[in-house]
């Protein structure tokens, strides 16, 4: 893929991302092709969204991760995407729901990094990567469906996109985690007090840090590293929920805690 193509994509999707505007799709003359295009273009609109205000990229999610959101995308891959520092709020998240296109919910299992997962130590492992986890957490990440048709598009463009991220919100870090069973947790959603959706964390690739290792395998074939003090959203438990304007969302994971996002 060219620059200027390269460039014109991140020019497409910075202002998909700023305005709050859906996108039927990206035009064919920047459109990627395959999940290296699509790596090439997110990583430079990385560099612009942090330079619109947005700030360092901080932490990664990972889609796709679990057989009932690859069913439901049509994608049988994991995916990852970027999370920017003023994306990312503290238990309790408040976003205006009128900023996104069609937002949602995922309940996950996120993991703060206290050493590098650098490519020189590739090929990594589940255990090998457990050994540079520091934290566990609930989370929610906040997903916002950009493209008009997103199982139309195809996972490249997506994945150019950040695979619908727009924010998290982190719960509160257990250090002690490694006196739980992190593949037998079940976790839960709640909209406005009513149960809509369960899981367990073992639906997450059988145990969330396979998803951890697959994405540090991915970066180092990339050339890059996941860096100490990042976190890493390890996909979703249960299935996606899209919400409404006044809704309040609860994350909860046994043995973790819970996150709110109030929209």
């Amino acid at each position: 893929m060219t620059p200027t193509a390269i460039a014109e994509a991140v020019q497409l999707l910075e202002r998909l991302r700023l305005d709050g505007d859906a996108l039927d799709s990206l035009p064919e003359s920047c459109r990627p092709r395959d999940t290296d295009e699509a790596y090439a273009i997110q990583a430079a609109l990385d560099i612009k969204l942090a330079d619109a205000g947005l700030g360092p990229v901080v932490g990664h999610k990972i889609g796709c991760t679990n057989p009932r959101m690859q069913d439901y995308m049509g994608i049988r891959h994991p995916a990852s995407g970027s999370i920017h520092q003023r994306m990312v709020k503290s238990l309790r998240g408040e976003f205006r729901h009128d900023t996104f296109v069609h937002p949602g919910v995922e309940c996950e299992l996120a993991v703060r990094l206290s050493t590098r997962l650098p490519p020189e130590r590739a090929p990594y492992t589940r255990a090998s990567v457990a050994e540079a986890v520091d934290t566990v957490m609930p989370a929610f990440e906040i997903v916002d469906a950009r493209f008009k048709d997103f199982r139309a598009v195809g996972a490249p463009s997506l994945i150019a996109d950040d695979f619908f991220d727009s924010g998290c919100v982190l719960g509160p870090p257990v250090v002690n985690w490694r006196n739980l069973d992190l593949a037998t947790l079940k976790g839960s959603i709640t909209i406005n007090g009513k149960l809509v959706s369960t899981g367990e964390s073992g639906q997450v690739m059988g145990h969330p840090f396979e998803a951890l290792a697959w994405l540090a395998n991915e970066f180092a074939r990339r050339g890059r590293t996941i860096g100490a003090g990042e976190f890493v959203m390890t996909g979703s438990i249960a299935d996606v929920i899209w919400v409404a304007s006044g809704d309040v969302a609860v994350g909860t994971i046994d043995g973790l805690g819970s996150v709110t996002a109030r929209f």
